[in-house]
């Protein structure tokens, strides 16, 4: 789960326009999927790459975002079960070089876009089944909304990575400093 939840995270990231502290321009969807292919395994960016579901992919993106930026869990849930359903993830067996056999659960094996459908929903779901409420949403540091998925032991993660973390520190460090100063 570790791995898809930092791939759910880049391609929503990079996906959906207006998220980040400084503005970026909006993407086209064939330069998603170029940037995205970055963070898999040659073999599939190979194939991401080689098919045509750059607004597919583009297109999940924007639909798990909103699992991110639901007002509570049940809106997510709600969400995270339609992608479920349209995306037909089912689970298999499957053995990697190195590892012992796992779970995946791919969507309905049309493109890779639709695979990676079934697999990030179900990512996403079994992180509500396995760590419970809060553990997956937008960054809270001050003009930041970049999401991100918290899979830390005891589920404290807030922000998206560790520079918009300290910069929050710092920010609410200096605000503290100035309200003793004037007080």
């Amino acid at each position: 789960m570790p791995a898809q939840a930092e791939l759910i995270s880049a391609l929503v990231n990079l996906a959906v326009p207006g998220l980040g502290r400084i503005p970026t321009p909006d993407l086209q969807p064939e330069e998603v999927v170029e940037q995205f292919a970055a963070n898999l395994s040659p073999a599939t960016a190979r194939e991401l790459l080689a098919e045509d579901s750059a607004t597919e992919l583009v297109t999940l993106a924007h639909e798990l975002h909103k699992a991110f930026v639901a007002p509570d869990l049940r809106a997510a849930v709600v969400v995270l079960n339609d992608l479920l359903h349209r995306y037909n993830a089912r689970p298999y067996l499957v053995e990697d070089v190195g590892q012992p056999f796992h779970l995946h659960f791919h969507g309905d094996h049309g493109t890779v876009a639709r695979r990676f459908g079934g697999e990030f929903a179900t990512a996403l779901a079994l992180t509500v089944d396995t760590y419970g409420e809060k553990r997956f949403g937008t960054c809270e540091a001050s003009e930041c909304s970049r999401v991100y998925v918290d899979l830390t032991r005891n589920g404290s993660r807030r922000y998206c990575n560790d520079s918009c973390g300290a910069r929050a520190k710092m920010a609410a460090y200096r605000q503290r400093k100035s309200n003793s100063a004037s007080g």
